[in-house]
């Protein structure tokens, strides 16, 4: 008989200090991008794999080292005080008002593309995605990269992973997507851990496209209006990132159902068969110190959860376990970043049946 596994609680401690990263790094990888080559970098909501957002063959790089396909858009990043009027074609009050509460910050806003700014980062569109991060490592980079574009330098930046797989919340895991072929900013790990609410205003009303750490009700404070949400109807909805439905999956296969289908399963599986479940210890039971269950009792915080959810499901790749059972969480606003990541990785494996 197999030993049984012990339970695995997730972390929840604060994110250590970042490391230092010297002014020369910061320099080294400006130059790089200024040269149309690719950096990675951290932001405070995951590691971002950029380019010059100017240079529609930089750009073409982010694609092809993801696997990414060419028509799914890209967030341009701006650094603190960097215009983002001059990547749009005008700027609305409401954006404005959005980008004075939370700016620098998770959030993405979508507005209708300059002109003069190449389509590649839009995968053809005529819509934009802009933020400005919070990290401080990131606004290093940014401020020096747009000093050599005359204040006007923005770095395209998806997540720096394999196209549709779980996104890189430290340096390490960058490193273990694209190994030494592209130069790593290490800033410690990310605080929030999930990518930005993306908040579509290119229609003349506020949409949320993706939601993260700004919630519906925090845009609906500063607006004076809530957005609308993403229930699949929104037809018109401009394509953005981390929108598809099958996306930040593992390699193992994952399924996400209530507690208790999940329990349906556990005693069905094989006699051999080692299963993780990742669940709210309150909900576990017995299944905690089952025979052949690799238990993680998952945070009941949903920020906590939100930070330490992609290295968790890292870490679950190589648990050496058949498959991941991850208990659905409560349908309320609270958790609607997580369930939406969760949602997203287990229809990956949907897709595939």
């Amino acid at each position: 008989m197999p030993d049984r596994d012990k339970p695995v609680a997730a972390s929840t401690a604060v994110p250590a200090a970042a490391p230092t990263v010297s002014r020369e790094a910061i320099e080294h990888a400006a130059a790089l991008l200024d040269a149309g080559e690719l950096v990675a970098f951290p932001t405070e909501t995951v590691y971002g794999l950029g380019a010059d957002a100017q240079n529609p063959e930089a750009v073409a790089r982010i694609y092809a080292a993801k696997g990414r396909p060419a028509n799914h858009p890209v967030i341009v990043h701006l650094p603190p005080g960097g215009d983002p009027a001059f990547w749009v074609e005008s700027l609305p009050a409401e954006a404005q008002k959005l980008i004075d509460v939370f700016w620098p910050g998770p959030l993405t806003l979508i507005l209708k593309r300059a002109a003069h700014i190449p389509a590649a980062v839009s995968g053809g569109q005529d819509s934009v995605g802009l933020r400005c991060p919070s990290h401080p490592v990131a606004q290093a980079l940014l401020t020096a990269f747009s000093a050599r574009r005359h204040g006007h330098g923005g770095v395209a930046a998806p997540s720096a992973n394999r196209f549709g797989h779980v996104s890189p919340t430290t340096a390490q895991h960058v490193r273990e997507e694209f190994g030494d072929s592209v130069y790593v900013l290490d800033g410690g790990p990310s605080d929030v851990g999930i990518e930005s609410t993306i908040l579509d205003l290119s229609r003349g009303f506020p949409a949320l496209l993706r939601p993260g750490r700004v919630t519906p009700q925090e845009i609906a404070d500063v607006l004076g209006e809530a957005p609308r949400l993403p229930d699949g109807s929104d037809a018109t909805a401009p394509r953005a990132s981390g929108t598809l439905k099958a996306h930040y999956a593992p390699r193992t296969p994952l399924v996400l159902l209530p507690f208790e289908a999940l329990e349906a399963l556990l005693a069905k599986r094989l006699a051999d068969e080692r299963i993780a479940l990742v669940a709210r210890a309150s909900r576990a039971g017995a299944w905690a110190t089952a025979e052949g269950v690799h238990f993680v009792a998952a945070p009941e915080d949903p920020h906590v959860y939100a930070r330490e959810l992609y290295g968790l499901l890292r870490a679950l790749d190589r648990a050496n376990v058949a498959r991941i059972l991850v208990e659905k969480l409560p349908d309320t606003i609270e958790w609607i970043a997580v369930n939406d990541r969760l949602g997203r990785a287990a229809a990956a494996f949907e897709a595939r049946e």
